[in-house]
């Protein structure tokens, strides 16, 4: 009995790479964000502008590749947050604007974490089996 490892419609061995859980994914969404909204702050780019709005989604797509798919509305929520509360209204105010802006920021940081998060959510390893048959020369003496 043979048995070896590929990917489904491929032949590479690819290591399984662990997914950081969702409460965790969530709670490391909290501390990056914070940590680019204060560097947003120190280089002078406390707008909402097409820079910011960009490094917010890149964030995303980075916390995306490390967490599982379910992370998704907590690393987008979490931007959100981070984006409205100190970049768009200043000072930790959170306000609803425009629904179809608010919503399209929102798409997009989600788009952003589910793009990076959905390699993680495919089979990495497929077990095949391949029965090879073992001469025997008892049974090849009687035939």
């Amino acid at each position: 009995m043979d048995f070896y490892y590929a990917r489904p419609g491929g032949r590479a061995l690819r290591p399984v790479v662990d997914r950081l859980p969702v409460s965790m994914s969530g709670a490391l969404a909290l501390v990056a964000f914070a940590v680019l909204t204060t560097v947003m702050a120190a280089v002078g780019e406390r707008h909402a502008g097409g820079i910011v709005l960009a490094a917010f989604a890149a964030l995303c797509a980075v916390l995306g590749a490390v967490s599982r798919p379910a992370a998704t509305p907590l690393i987008a929520g979490a931007g959100w947050l981070f984006l409205n509360g100190f970049v768009v209204h200043r000072y930790a105010e959170l306000a609803w604007g425009d629904t179809g802006v608010e919503c399209a920021r929102l798409a997009l940081f989600a788009a952003a974490a589910l793009a990076a998060a959905l390699p993680a959510a495919l089979p990495r390893r497929r077990i095949r089996m391949q029965v090879l048959r073992v001469p025997d020369p008892a049974r090849e003496k009687r035939e």
